[in-house]
Formats: structure tokens, sequence, C-alpha cells
């Protein structure tokens, strides 16, 4: 029963820490959330831009 309960801050850092490291994930993608997440900036606004801005620089 000393198992200590995490907080839901707590599993959220935890899984944008990892995400990266999750099978199959676009790491681009995960770096990308990872760095709004750590910054405070996950917003789905943000989001939407900085996944067009990663469409945009893979039309070569």
């Amino acid at each position: 029963m000393a198992d200590k309960v995490k907080s839901g801050k707590e599993i959220l850092d935890d899984f944008f820490n990892d995400i990266e490291e999750i099978e199959n994930v676009d790491k681009d993608i995960a770096k990308m959330l990872s760095e709004l997440y750590q910054n405070d900036k996950l917003t789905d606004t943000n989001v939407k831009n900085e996944l067009q801005k990663l469409r945009d620089g893979n039309k070569d």
C-alpha cells in the first residue's frame, strides 16, 4: 500500500517525455507535440500550425 499514485500532471509529463519512444509513432510529430507540451503551448491552434509546417517542409 506504499505505492504512490501519480497525479494527472505527472502522467502527462511521463507520456510527453517518452512519446518519441512509442513504437510506430512519427518521430517528427512526437517531437513537436513534446516541445509544445513542455513550453505550455499545447493548443489546438498551435498543433495545427506545427503540423502544417511539417507538411510544408516535406513537400520537397
